[in-house]
């Protein structure tokens, strides 16, 4: 592609997705590219309640994203559904190498975000969707009255064990400490809640079964000890959703800019260790990574990057 777009947006998250309004606003020529769908994690999100304007009742992560997603073609963003392979950041012209074009711009801003980190068992990969899930509002209906297993101890592990309560018949949070990590309003729904119970001091350890899951080796990280869960002869399976946390999705740009853990390192303006490159949302280090805050990401890094075109001209 020979146009050299004002800006490019990597990644269609709600980061994305307000970087793209805004920029279209300042009247940038805009393209936001996405190799999946909009909305990354939101896009999985059963129940939405606290980005403000929302719908009070009946807000999900899909429907907010949908009404994202008009505002930025109402404002004239181009789209383009690509997985990017590699980029070039430096100089005045990025480049961006996809699987099916190549695309340049002025300046580019990061939203890729993370995706879900691994439970880290002996045969996880093995039982992927055959019990082994990391997206409850994806799967929840497949346990109906069945049993299920948590692991992770912080708010979306609380949060989806609360959500799986009502299909699944008993749900249980296996946490490697001894108390929940999840803000305190959250820990008083979930020991309310007759159908939730906790594993403490425990880890997974192993998954067995034959095709699908069925069984689970767990050790306590205290003692050591080992124990055996099968599942319910009459049930046949379980099931086990990992959210012990997210692994920024930025090895395109290692080497390149700067990063911790590997979040990309920004100001409070966006602005990475390259000029005319920025960074937005989930990927950026940040201390609260929540929809309200991806989107006012999103804003910041359309606005400088006006600002560093117009010092360009």
């Amino acid at each position: 592609m020979d146009k050299i777009y004002d800006v490019i947006i990597l990644g269609a998250g709600p980061a994305g997705l307000a970087a793209g309004l805004y920029a279209g606003r300042y009247r940038l020529s805009t393209l936001v590219i996405e190799k999946a769908k909009d909305g990354g994690q939101i896009a999985i999100t059963d129940e939405i309640e606290n980005y403000p304007g929302q719908m009070v009742e009946g807000e999900s992560g899909p429907s907010l994203i949908a009404r994202m997603t008009q505002q930025v073609e109402k404002f004239g963003a181009e789209r383009a559904n690509d997985t990017i392979n590699k980029v070039e950041l430096e100089g005045p012209v990025k480049k961006l190498y996809g699987t099916k074009d190549t695309y340049q711009c002025k300046t580019l801003i990061i939203a890729t975000g993370a995706f879900p980190r691994p439970i880290g068992c002996k045969r996880e990969g093995e039982f992927m969707g055959k019990g082994v899930s990391f997206c409850a509002t994806c799967d929840a209906n497949f346990f109906e009255d069945m049993e299920v297993y948590v692991v992770g101890g912080g708010d979306s592990a609380v949060e989806e064990a609360m959500y799986l309560t009502k299909f699944a018949r008993k749900v249980t949070i296996i946490h490697r400490r001894n108390e929940l990590r999840a803000a305190k309003s959250i820990q008083e729904k979930a020991f309310k809640n007759p159908k939730l119970h906790f594993m403490w001091d425990t880890v997974v350890d192993e998954l067995h079964g034959n095709g699908i899951l069925s069984g689970m080796t767990v050790r306590n990280t205290k003692t050591g000890e080992l124990t055996d869960i099968e599942a319910d002869p009459d049930d046949g399976m379980f099931g086990l959703f990992g959210f012990i946390g997210y692994n920024p999705r930025s090895e395109l740009f290692e080497g390149m800019v700067d990063m911790e853990n590997g979040y990309i390192k920004t100001d409070d303006n966006m602005h990475t260790n390259i000029p005319g490159v920025f960074a937005a949302g989930d990927i950026r280090v940040k201390s609260l990574r929540q929809v309200v805050t991806a989107a006012a990401d999103g804003a910041i890094a359309a606005m400088q990057a006006e600002k560093y075109i117009s010092e360009l001209e």
